[in-house]
């Protein structure tokens, strides 16, 4: 709730009297909730278009902590915060609430290369209230005036749900397709060995249900998984709805999970004790040093869309294969890839891998996207916690930053599971921000990847000594 009435700050910005001007930007100075001022970022830049405030998306995504999605192939915006959905499209007038259409007074545009957003019809649709004092310039907000929404009728009330459209179990993955996104509860039970996974405001989609083979259960096929005793799924609560499915694990040892959305659908991926990766050879016991490079991402997941709807995928899997090409020629040096092509490894899968190999390095390689900030701009590298990772980060990144002349964002310690899970010296590179024009031009050229892979060898050689 405090994140719904946050966003109604910025629909004061159509109660001022601004000047006539196509653009211009306003003159807001202090902000206050509940008695507390609130500071907005120094580079927001708020400007009235034919009076009427518009305000950049990456405020709603990064301050307000909305969930923002851009699709750049065609120019649209969605907002949403719980259940409540606004679809926006730039230089269209037309907008979609949950699924109401609705007419706006003037439409999304993109202002210096960002895109803007009218936030009096989105502060009007969170129904908040605000007061605004034009003359020392002071806007109020009051969370206790906010009006109770009526109470959905029941038709209301399952079109808001999500619905789980289809839902599989293949290469120890669970792959439930949805509507749209939604934050599971995931939790390992024992007696019987099980995982559980709670989904909620959302109900089962009628092709799921036809396929139920029996009205309160549906079972999936699993009779050639052998470490599966059953999975099983149903609609566990009416109100408010939660869909359950339970996955009955037969007598492993341990199993680890992690799960992601990707296109509206929950991969589970179960990491089972006694399985082998597939992926990747074992090196000789040569006395050499070995490096596992890991291009991120892959196969079904392309990982960040580029500005012009590249991905992040094939960016990342080129650019390692030229480190590996240069690693192959140091005669000190054996060289091991989580993949080498357009596969998909899941990350316990290359943590797996590496923990099972222990190269003397492990380095994931990425690039980085805020679609709702295209001017974001730079490499930053990525250790936890231990110190021969961060040596190891503080090395390619000094390397990096000088060969490729990006902005230096800097060395950071972050929760990531390859660098995380696995055990030896590991760092993950954001190499640059593919949702910068600029920088995604420049990226996926072989002048830029070459020196970047140059800059990486290098660092990794200074790191293990290597001459």
């Amino acid at each position: 709730m405090k994140k719904s009435i946050l966003l109604i700050v910025f629909s004061v910005f159509f109660l001022i009297a601004l000047p006539h001007h196509s653009y211009a930007a306003t003159n807001l100075t202090k902000i206050f909730l509940n008695g507390e001022e609130l500071v907005l970022p120094e580079d927001v830049e708020v400007v009235n278009v034919k009076n009427n405030v518009m305000i950049p998306i990456r405020v709603v995504a990064e301050n307000l902590k909305f969930k923002v999605d851009w699709n750049q192939k065609t120019q649209s915006v969605k907002i949403q915060h719980d259940s409540k959905v606004i679809s926006l499209i730039v230089d269209k007038k037309e907008v979609k609430v949950d699924n109401d259409q609705k007419m706006l007074s003037i439409a999304p545009q993109i202002i210096k290369n960002t895109v803007v957003v009218p936030i009096r019809f989105v502060s009007e649709e969170m129904g908040l209230k605000v007061n605004w004092n034009n003359t020392d310039k002071i806007v109020t907000l009051d969370r206790n005036h906010m009006q109770p929404s009526p109470p959905l009728t029941s038709e209301e009330y399952e079109s808001k749900l999500n619905h789980v459209n289809r839902i599989n179990y293949a290469n120890n993955q669970l792959v439930v397709s949805l509507d749209k996104e939604v934050t599971p509860a995931i939790s390992k039970l024992t007696n019987p060995d099980r995982i559980v996974v709670d989904l909620p405001h959302t109900t089962l989609g009628s092709n799921v249900v036809e396929s139920q083979k029996s009205k309160s259960l549906g079972k999936l096929d699993i009779s050639e998984i052998p470490n599966l005793t059953e999975v099983r799924y149903s609609l566990f609560k009416h109100d408010p709805a939660i869909v359950r499915i339970v996955i009955e694990l037969n007598h492993i040892s341990a199993v680890q999970y992690t799960s992601q959305f990707i296109e509206d659908k929950l991969i589970l991926d179960l990491n089972i004790t006694g399985e082998t990766s597939t992926t990747g050879a074992i090196p000789p016991d040569s006395g050499k040093k070995t490096v596992m490079i890991d291009p991120g991402h892959g196969g079904r997941d392309p990982g960040t869309i580029s500005f012009s709807n590249k991905q992040e995928k094939d960016f990342n899997l080129a650019l390692s294969l030229k480190v590996q090409a240069l690693l192959l020629k140091e005669p000190e040096i054996e060289v091991v890839m989580t993949r080498e092509e357009d596969v998909y490894p899941t990350r316990p899968e290359r943590v797996q891998l590496a923990n099972k190999l222990m190269p003397d390095v492990f380095v994931s390689i990425h690039c980085n996207s805020v679609v709702a900030s295209p001017q974001a701009t730079g490499t930053e590298t990525f250790y936890y916690q231990r110190s021969s990772s961060k040596e190891l980060a503080d090395i390619i990144h000094m390397h990096l930053i000088e060969a490729i002349g990006l902005k230096d964002r800097g060395v950071k310690n972050s929760s990531l599971e390859v660098i995380r899970e696995t055990v030896m010296p590991a760092v993950l590179l954001e190499v640059g921000f593919l949702s910068n024009p600029e920088e995604e031009e420049a990226m996926f050229s072989d002048s830029f990847q070459n020196k970047a892979a140059q800059a990486i060898v290098n660092g990794i050689k200074e790191y293990l000594e290597v001459q």
